[in-house]
């Protein structure tokens, strides 16, 4: 097999034309997590020197029951990031239901790091490889805004791994 990246390029074989057509993370989009002071909490991280990426808004309805599996929730959430760029935190606090401290398989509202969120190519498609490990769906697939497909699994551990795929 040739190692000249044109000939992988113009007979469709090699890793370009494999990653192509295999279902992956294309991105480290962000962290979430939930905390009982969202004003506390941000500014903490604010204090390390992070930038808050507008105010805190509110975030509840459809969407977000479906992603995260509880329905009539409603939170409020602060996206942070560091100077550089690149992957954000996101800080959320729930108004409904209450947080609820300290289980093996916490839910979205739960305090602490509750979910590690990325970027996919084919959110289906990533779903289906991951519910063919063992893994299962907390919620369902949700979409926002004709802009974004998102679903929630049960990773490791209690894990909470979004999922997110954009659309728009």
């Amino acid at each position: 097999m040739s190692t000249d990246p044109s000939d992988s390029a113009s007979d469709g074989a090699g890793p370009a034309a494999e990653s192509a057509h295999a279902p992956g993370v294309r991105s480290f989009d962000h962290v979430g997590i939930t905390v009982a002071d969202l004003g506390a909490a941000t500014a903490f991280f604010a204090g390390l020197g992070l930038e808050v990426l507008g105010e805190s808004m509110p975030v509840e309805g459809e969407f977000l029951d479906t992603v995260i599996g509880i329905p009539d929730s409603r939170t409020r959430i602060v996206m942070l990031r560091a100077p550089s760029g690149g992957t954000t935190l996101e800080l959320s606090s729930f108004t409904r239901p209450d947080h609820d401290p300290g289980s093996p398989a916490p839910m979205a509202n739960e305090l602490g790091i509750r979910n590690v969120a990325f970027m996919v190519d084919d959110l289906d498609a990533m779903v289906d490889r991951v519910t063919a490990d063992g893994y299962a769906l907390i919620g369902g697939v949700g979409e926002w805004q004709h802009a974004i497909r998102m679903a929630y699994v049960r990773g490791p551990e209690g894990i909470i791994v979004s999922l997110a795929e954009s659309i728009g």
